[in-house]
């Protein structure tokens, strides 16, 4: 049951939303051999100012050997 988390700042079209969230599905399919219905993608949209508490520190930085991709920056501010 893969649930998938995309946080990003605000400005993306909800078309943009929408073919993001349709490629994981397909990709975590075809990637894990799970079944679509079993995959659930949430988008949520985190203000410039807010993003180093809330996904740098809370999700990059102490968990930074557990990410299987590294982001090529570091705290915004």
């Amino acid at each position: 049951m893969p649930h998938v988390i995309v946080k990003l700042l605000p400005g993306r079209s909800e078309q943009q939303k929408e073919r993001l969230a349709e490629q994981i599905v397909r990709d975590v399919v075809a990637t894990l051999d799970a079944h679509e219905d079993s995959v659930s993608v949430s988008i949520e949209e985190i203000d410039p100012a807010d993003w180093d508490a809330a996904v740098y520190e809370a999700d990059i930085a102490t968990r930074f050997s557990t990410l299987y991709k590294k982001p090529g920056y570091g705290r915004l501010k």
